[in-house]
């Protein structure tokens, strides 16, 4: 993978970290993006070792314009884009009484919208690489859960993106795929407002939740990740691929 470049948002923590450590053990160039600059660092400092390279770049990928100086930055430095993984999200708690419209807005914005547009801006050069897409969207996307309507909701719009945009890019080369996990040990709930003994709670409940009788991690998903990218999934496009410990079988609880 000498000279390849994975192009990585919500690199900062959980999966999109996760998936960063993957590709640079790999040999790939990664440019990994977020909002925290301290949990960056710590990244870049935790692949120096590695066969591959970990650039940093701070950015909040809601914005055009700072995905256009990413997109640029990156051509500048590495040449090229092998790889586009949009691991940014956020989640947040509410029904369709309780969602606010802001809320809505913003699960939106961030979860689809900025994901939609960053798979835009790449096109013209994966196409040139032959490079592939993978999204990181939820098991909500595929089953309905309650208590979160708006981001299920979002997950399930990136899904059907997925869907569309590996029919129209396949005559480009381009491949587009997305995984689909369960509960992942991460800050993400954490961020949408969890106290940490609710989440111990959560995390706990997770055991029973799930067939195989744990949370995932985020390495199980990056793997994944990894693997979709990868040529041993060259004739892989369009999928919406669990990695739930077969939370996604099971029936609401």
């Amino acid at each position: 993978m000498e000279g390849k470049v994975a192009l990585i948002s919500g690199a900062s923590s959980g999966i999109g970290r996760a998936a960063a450590l993957v590709f640079a053990a790999n040999g790939y160039n990664v440019v990994a993006v977020g909002r925290n600059e301290h949990e960056l660092g710590s990244l870049r400092d935790e692949a120096r070792e590695m066969p591959g390279t970990v650039r940093i770049h701070l950015a909040d990928i809601t914005e055009a314009s700072q995905v256009d100086r990413l997109i640029s930055e990156t051509l500048q430095h590495l040449g090229r884009i092998d790889v586009l993984v949009n691991s940014a999200g956020i989640i947040k708690n509410g029904s369709i009484e309780t969602t606010t419209l802001d809320d809505w807005d913003k699960m939106m914005n961030i979860n689809v919208r900025s994901m939609f547009h960053f798979m835009q801006k790449c096109v013209p050069h994966l196409e040139t690489t032959k490079g592939n897409i993978v999204n990181v969207s939820s098991i909500t996307g595929l089953r309905a859960f309650p208590g979160v309507l708006a981001y299920c909701v979002s997950k399930a719009a990136v899904d059907q993106l997925t869907r569309c945009a590996a029919l129209e890019l396949a005559p480009k080369g381009i491949r587009v795929n997305a995984v689909n996990p369960g509960v992942v040990v991460s800050n993400l709930h954490k961020r949408g407002g969890m106290n940490e003994e609710d989440y111990e709670k959560f995390l706990e409940n997770a055991k029973n939740t799930h067939p195989l009788g744990r949370p995932g991690q985020p390495s199980d998903v990056a793997e994944l990740i990894y693997f979709l990218a990868s040529e041993k999934a060259s004739w892989i496009t369009g999928v919406t691929y669990e990695v739930d410990g077969g939370r996604g079988q099971t029936c609401a609880r």
